[in-house]
């Protein structure tokens, strides 16, 4: 156990081209669930918590590390399990989401493994728009979840995608509606700020849940003889996807005679730790820190400012 906590924050700090690290961990039963290690901070022995008055049922307390306060969510209670019990018995995985750094109470830390997103896989159709479920994978012929943590922050403290009025009242009409913004983004909650954010400007959306369907998507407007650049005005990618994550998107974007124009926007929780050459080599043209509505709206502006 020693070896994993002393790990994470060295391991935090390393970004690949399609490849990612778990930190394995369970909650209640045998279920195995993963986190993505880039965005760990540390894992610790659950320290003592102090409730809070009319706080949210999943969120346990506050705990005061390393100079900050930081709240603990029940991770088993927040995605519909039962609570976790005793906090003296569990750990807590420090990470940091959409600018926040937020604890989440699980009940033991097992390993890190390295993956490729390739074989990190979207949940099984069937699983519903109530599924806190963003990829699945085997490791060791046994199934990993891996829980869709912005739809359950989205619900402790919902993030407002409304645009500032005269961001809106700025962009009125100029929209172009023979284009879409294409967003790429495995979580449904993210994806829905996003079309939220962007359809108040008056553009047209297409949604894609991973890297791969958005790639297949421009490719398939390039194998009907018709020229990108005529049918989408921007890429807003996640980096973290499965089966293809934005990096590799990206690159793949460049790679293609046909379109290695396009404008390429990274959009991810992946703020705190964010490798900014890693952006530049795959030649994204923006990066945006989720999520701040009026901040991506400017950026959407700034590429309209192109077409001008």
């Amino acid at each position: 156990m020693s070896s994993i906590l002393d790990s994470v924050n060295q391991r935090t700090q390393m970004v690949g081209q399609n490849r990612l690290e778990l930190l394995l961990f369970r909650l209640k039963g045998k279920q195995v669930y993963g986190i993505n290690v880039f965005k760990v901070r540390e894992v610790l022995q659950c320290p003592e918590l102090t409730e809070l008055p009319q706080r949210n049922p999943v969120v346990r307390g506050v705990a005061h590390i390393r100079g900050m306060t930081i709240s603990v969510i029940d991770l088993s209670l927040a995605v519909g399990g039962p609570s976790l019990g005793n906090v003296q018995n569990c750990f807590v995985v420090i990470a940091e989401y959409n600018r926040k750094v937020q604890g989440f109470l699980v009940n033991s830390v097992e390993r890190i493994v390295n993956m490729n997103w390739s074989d990190i896989h979207p949940p099984p159709k069937g699983s519903g728009k109530s599924s806190y479920l963003t990829a699945v994978t085997d490791i060791g012929g046994q199934l990993v979840e891996i829980i869709d943590v912005e739809k359950v922050l989205a619900e402790i403290t919902p993030n407002d995608a409304t645009v500032s009025a005269e961001i809106v009242e700025e962009q009125a009409g100029k929209a172009p509606q023979d284009k879409v913004v294409l967003i790429a983004d495995d979580s449904s909650v993210a994806r829905g700020q996003i079309k939220r954010t962007i359809e108040q400007l008056g553009f047209q959306t297409k949604l894609c849940k991973d890297g791969k369907e958005a790639l297949e998507y421009l490719e398939g407007i390039v194998a009907n003889g018709q020229s990108v650049d005529d049918e989408v005005l921007l890429l807003i990618s996640d980096i973290e996807m499965p089966e293809m994550d934005g990096y590799t998107l990206t690159a793949e974007i460049r790679g293609n005679d046909k379109l290695s124009h396009m404008w390429v926007m990274l959009h991810t929780s992946l703020s705190g730790v964010f490798n900014e050459a890693m952006v530049q080599k795959v030649g994204a043209n923006d990066f945006i820190p989720k999520f701040n509505p009026d901040e991506l709206a400017q950026a959407v502006q700034k590429r309209m400012e192109l077409e001008d």
